[in-house]
């Protein structure tokens, strides 16, 4: 099942993909995490920035949407971010899914698939499942090839 936008990606998108990619970047370099990274917008602002830290943390929900969410929660004082557009540079697993799904965003662009645990449609359909109660859209694909190639350098380094 999908449910992608097939609209192409504008200048935005790409900007705030750059942005996640280098929030990426730094999970990697600054906390040894595995690269991935979000960016969370509202209103053409930014109102969330997460990366991986579920190593640092001792944490398994420290994933960037996670992060992302969190942050953009303290900052509006609301646990919803209503309308809000993720980029993310990794296709977001099922928990991830979810708790976009309960903060209500309404779009999320993310950069690689992830073929061992996607909840955009690659393994599970948990994000654009229609028996939810919030319907967001979803669209990815952007800069997917350098994402995963950060992600393949992260792995093979490690092995």
């Amino acid at each position: 099942m999908t449910e992608e936008t097939r609209q192409p990606f504008t200048a935005e998108d790409e900007a705030h993909m750059r942005r996640a990619l280098q929030l990426a970047a730094h999970a990697r370099d600054a906390e040894g995490e595995v690269p991935v990274g979000a960016v969370l917008v509202l209103g053409g602002e930014i109102v969330g920035l997460g990366w991986n830290r579920n190593i640092t943390l001792h944490d398994p929900t420290a994933h960037a949407e996670v992060m992302a969410l969190r942050a953009a929660g303290e900052r509006l004082a609301n646990h919803r971010v209503v309308g809000a557009t993720l980029y993310v540079t990794l296709e977001p697993c099922a928990m991830c899914a979810m708790a976009l799904i309960h903060a209500r965003i309404g779009r999320v662009v993310y950069a690689a698939t992830d073929p061992k645990t996607g909840a955009a449609g690659s393994v599970f359909d948990t994000l654009i499942d229609p028996r939810h109660n919030h319907r967001l859209s979803v669209q990815g694909g952007l800069l997917a090839e350098e994402s995963s190639a950060m992600l393949r350098e992260f792995f093979k380094a490690r092995r």
